[in-house]
């Protein structure tokens, strides 16, 4: 993890998301996944969106060929846990197809509009991610 993410990070844990929710102008969670290789928990901080209850994130790796790791891991083990601000709650998270995943990549490029680019600089879809409480 990069030092700036893991400065964001452990702002976000400290403060209960008081410092970091908000990043550059839009909301971020911390996202917990299992590795699938190691069994180890692997937190990550993302952007999100919200659609009837859930959280909405995106797998860009800022338009890498490969998907991020994170979402190889929820892939692989759809039971996550999420922390927004100071609510923390454990969640199943799921890939958005067609229709559903059309409406909420708009929703997501409303938020960053990087995603875009990121989209067209690389030949994988990129994944949006769903995820519900449980």
């Amino acid at each position: 993890m990069p030092d700036w993410v893991a400065e964001h990070v452990e702002r976000y844990l400290a403060t209960d998301g008081d410092e970091g929710h908000t990043w550059r102008g839009v909301p971020t969670l911390l996202l917990t996944t299992t590795g699938r290789k190691s069994g180890e928990r692997r937190l990550i901080p993302l952007i999100y969106g919200e659609d009837d209850g859930a959280y909405i994130v995106v797998g860009s790796k800022g338009g890498h060929a490969f998907h991020p790791s994170w979402y190889e891991n929820l892939v692989a083990q759809e039971d996550v846990e999420v922390q927004v601000k100071a609510d923390r709650f454990s969640a199943r998270a799921s890939t958005a197809i067609g229709e559903e995943r059309r409406r909420l990549w708009a929703l997501m490029t409303n938020i960053w509009k990087g995603y875009d680019e990121y989209q067209q600089s690389t030949a994988r879809e990129i994944p949006v991610v769903v995820l519900i409480r449980t």
